[in-house]
């Protein structure tokens, strides 16, 4: 049966699309070439809004005004160096707006990418000292996306028990055939890597082989020894990817991450995986490594090709805090400061919890010490409940503090055996924007919190 454009329904659709032929819109001449008024609107409604008005939209600093009216010290926020508060970064961000628009509206390799993201590739590359970079719109999915782009069913991950949500999501995404090692071991890591290369020459089957770890560990804020994963990698003939989500821009004298702290070469990392929020104050995340593993992605990646490129606002933003890291590596050092006078302030002087993050690591995690835990028989949700009495009491005077957000670990890919969990903590996170005297303060504000609810009665089981 032949159809015809003369039918009912040909003649329907011609007067529908008739019906809704698109009017000219013209624009004020105030615009210039300017062709999106949503982006102006905005810009100016953020530029007269008064500094009172409940709506306002200013960044949290290291002082916020709760709902209440009450002025607390932020020790929530990954605002590490301030720069949130850069007047130098808000006039380009501004600038940038009334060029390109609020966001690209398209996707990468399209329409979607600009200048502003070029640069910004190029300027991490630079940054970190390799070949390539390539920039994803959001940081969660970079690595969750990075993994199944290189890993394939029957492919071989070793990873270790510890790594974030996000990689998990990854691992499961790959379908490939995951081995866990023990959080840190390297004596383990290489057992493992032995028994893959045995299995695989006995079966006469070689396929892609990977380690799977970050730099700063989202769940206990402690850094790997790289330079003997490396070596592990070229003995056994393993590729690493590694996320540096917590650690770039945070570790090294210059914030380059792991690679600069412990003295690697990046180049000796097959894939180094970062985030352009947090520190950077920026938005969505990246991947370095050689030109081939840059451009493999731009069209194997999920989450580059089916999204919408990285606002142009935020590619630059990321650029000029790249920029600030390297030119005043000083940022780094008034901050690691501040982490050093709060944990002598915690660590050693609380007799409740300690801290599992690394020396020079502004997101400072306090888990309960394993003897409070062994003598009142605490299970996990009672110490979910005891941190989030802590942080509420600590709020009440003044400090404001995080709770390490624990439950999604019960439902992800992890190790058959079970012997590792994601452990409740405190998240206490340092900057620079705060004086020693405040942090010292803030520090005995939150012991005080940890002793007053650690020693009320009835806190030692849930009723």
């Amino acid at each position: 049966m032949s159809w015809s454009m003369n039918g009912p329904l040909s003649r329907l659709l011609r007067r529908g699309h008739r019906s809704r032929r698109p009017t000219e819109t013209k624009f004020p001449s105030s615009l210039g070439n300017y062709h999106s008024s949503a982006a102006s609107l905005l810009l100016d409604d953020v530029e007269t809004r008064k500094t009172d008005d409940p709506r306002d939209p200013r960044p949290p600093g290291p002082k916020v005004k709760l709902a209440t009216g009450r002025t607390v010290t932020n020790l929530a926020s990954y605002n590490f160096y301030n720069f949130n508060a850069n007047e130098q970064i808000k006039e380009k961000a501004i600038q940038t707006l009334r060029t390109y628009g609020v966001g690209p509206c398209g996707p990468p390799q399209f329409y979607g990418t600009q200048d502003v993201h070029v640069k910004a590739e190029a300027d991490i590359a630079n940054f970190l000292g390799t070949e390539g970079c390539i920039v994803y719109a959001q940081s969660f999915s970079t690595i969750s996306s990075v993994i199944p782009a290189f890993c394939k069913r029957g492919d071989v991950i070793i990873a270790d028990k510890a790594v974030n949500y996000s990689i998990r999501k990854g691992l499961q995404a790959s379908r490939s055939h995951i081995k866990w090692y023990n959080h840190g071991d390297m004596a383990h890591l290489e057992k493992v890597m032995q028994a893959v290369v045995k299995e695989q020459a006995k079966a006469k089957k070689l396929t892609r082989r990977f380690i799977v770890t970050e730099g700063l560990f989202e769940t206990l804020g402690d850094s790997i020894d790289l330079p003997k994963l490396v070596e592990l990698k070229e003995k056994y003939k393993f590729r690493i990817i590694l996320d540096e989500t917590w650690s770039f821009g945070v570790l090294g004298r210059t914030g380059r991450g792991l690679t600069e702290a412990q003295n690697v070469d990046p180049q000796q990392v097959d894939m180094i995986v970062g985030s352009l929020s947090g520190p950077l104050c920026a938005g969505g995340g990246f991947c370095c490594g050689t030109k081939d593993v840059v451009e493999h992605q731009r069209i194997t990646s999920s989450a580059y090709t089916f999204s919408a490129a990285l606002p142009a606002m935020l590619a630059m933003t990321s650029s000029e805090t790249v920029h600030l890291l390297q030119a005043n590596p000083d940022i780094l050092t008034q901050c690691r400061d501040n982490v050093k006078a709060m944990r002598a302030q915690l660590d050693p002087r609380s007799d409740w919890v300690m801290c599992t993050s690394a020396p020079e690591n502004p997101v400072m995690l306090l888990v309960l010490k394993p003897e409070v835990i062994k003598a009142r028989k605490l299970s996990v949700d009672d110490q979910e409940r005891l941190l989030m009495e802590c942080a509420d009491e600590a709020l009440a005077n003044g400090v404001l503090v995080a709770r390490f957000k624990n439950r999604p670990y019960h439902y992800a890919i992890a190790a058959k055996d079970g012997d590792w969990y994601a452990q409740p903590a405190l998240k206490v996170c340092i900057t620079s924007a705060l004086s020693k005297k405040d942090i010292e303060k803030a520090g005995v504000t939150i012991r005080h919190a940890i002793t007053k609810v650690m020693t009320r009665k009835g806190s030692s089981k849930s009723a």
